[in-house]
């Protein structure tokens, strides 16, 4: 699939890191470092505008190096862009360590999957079908 962008940032263009990556990393595009404090949360642009084909969205997801080895991870994971958004990507992150992390230009900090996606048309009913689950929520089952 083909995948218009504007890249404005400082670095290339986002990559798969192997043949079978599901996900491309998005990298900071900071004029200056940014400290994020423990606790605290900001927005980190990337310089980067798409355009997706309609039926698509594009999942902003944490990187698992990041959340393991400081305690960085994205808010409101995943983020969802839209098919009609053309604004720059920007990437909430959190410092959720005891421990301020620094963000440098061009550091990995999250990873973008694009993924198809259908709309529903609500059909209101008064039953739904019955299943063997039924109503059961966290924990039903009893298992750890």
């Amino acid at each position: 699939m083909k995948v218009q962008i504007i890249n404005q940032s400082k670095h290339p263009l986002p990559q798969y890191a192997t043949e079978q990556s599901a996900g491309v990393d998005l990298r900071a595009n900071l004029d200056e470092p940014v400290v994020l404090k423990p606790l605290e949360r900001c927005l980190i642009p990337t310089g980067l505008f798409i355009s997706l084909p309609k039926g698509f969205e594009a999942q902003v997801r944490p990187r698992s190096g990041l959340a393991i080895k400081h305690g960085i991870g994205v808010l409101n994971s995943p983020g969802t862009i839209d098919a009609d958004y053309r604004g720059e990507i920007r990437v909430i992150l959190v410092n959720l360590s005891s421990e301020a992390f620094t963000i440098q230009d061009g550091e990995r900090i999250a990873q973008m999957v694009i993924a198809r996606h259908e709309q529903v048309e609500w059909e209101q009913v008064e039953i739904l079908d019955e299943t063997e689950r039924g109503a059961g929520g966290f924990g039903h089952t009893g298992k750890v």
